[in-house]
């Protein structure tokens, strides 16, 4: 991998303070997520990792602005989540490609442009999401359906649709989940490099120790009952990152420290 990496800027681009979520069933009030704090740099990489029910999900609905807080404050650059949505300076990618079956390549990645930009006429979109195609490497299958391409190219269309409208950020809840180890370790490289040419925020919803590691600056760890940051690891790996990373003896240590964290952290508790 080619790309370099310039220090992030340290100003908070994403925080959160006291933030709760308590959901209620059947009259019985159980609490999600308790008095999580966030502190995450403009231009970082950042994951979330934990059990199976800690409310990495929800956490991550939470600052994307898809869920309101019971308690406490989110700010996405200075506002407030919801907002920040509707600026358009949030971006969304989950564990299904959720693309349109019938569309191709090209037609998926401009579709929310065609929804969300009024401004562009469709020579714009079009040229814009081939660009996105471009930076995903995928300008070849452009015209290819979804059933044409592999899992992970069908992942690759739908980070280059989500980063078609230029999020500030770019919040991913397993994206890589649903793939083959090779693929994923392939994909985790591919995340890299658009990271290093795009500059954006990411946060990282992983289930995954080495995913987590091999990708981030800093990894924050979930735990259960309640559901909370029990500790917020940095990740001190050089930059780039590539298959070599794996094999370095810092690696192994984090991850054996990961690994400690979660088996710790790991109990009953509400669901993701």
């Amino acid at each position: 991998m080619n790309a370099t990496m310039d220090t992030p800027d340290t100003r908070p681009h994403l925080w959160a303070r006291g933030v709760a979520v308590d959901f209620t069933h059947d009259g019985v009030r159980n609490r999600v997520l308790h008095n999580i704090a966030l502190d995450i740099p403009r231009g970082s990489f950042v994951s979330l990792i934990g059990p199976s029910g800690c409310g990495k999900s929800t956490l991550l609905k939470v600052l994307a602005g898809l869920l309101a807080p019971t308690e406490g404050e989110v700010r996405v650059a200075d506002v407030e989540p919801g907002e920040a949505a509707r600026q358009q300076r949030i971006g969304l990618v989950f564990q299904e490609a959720t693309l349109m079956p019938w569309k191709n390549a090209l037609d998926n990645v401009k579709l929310l442009m065609e929804i969300a930009r009024r401004d562009l006429n469709n020579d714009q979109i079009n040229e814009r999401a081939m660009e996105m195609l471009t930076l995903v490497g995928l300008e070849k299958s452009a015209n290819k359906l979804p059933s044409q391409l592999s899992g992970g190219m069908r992942q690759r269309v739908s980070i280059a649709r989500a980063l078609a409208l230029d999020p500030e950020v770019l919040m991913m809840d397993e994206p890589f989940g649903a793939l083959d180890a090779i693929t994923r370790e392939e994909m985790c490289e591919f995340l890299l490099e658009i990271w290093a040419r795009t500059r954006k925020t990411i946060v990282l919803v992983t289930h995954s120790i080495e995913e987590a590691v091999f990708l981030s600056q800093e990894v924050h760890v979930m735990a259960t009952n309640p559901a909370r940051i029990i500790e917020t690891l940095p990740i001190a790996l050089p930059l780039p990152r590539c298959e070599a990373t794996y094999a370095l003896p810092d690696f192994g240590m984090t991850a054996g420290r990961l690994r400690a964290l979660l088996k710790h952290g790991h109990g009953a508790g509400a669901a993701a």
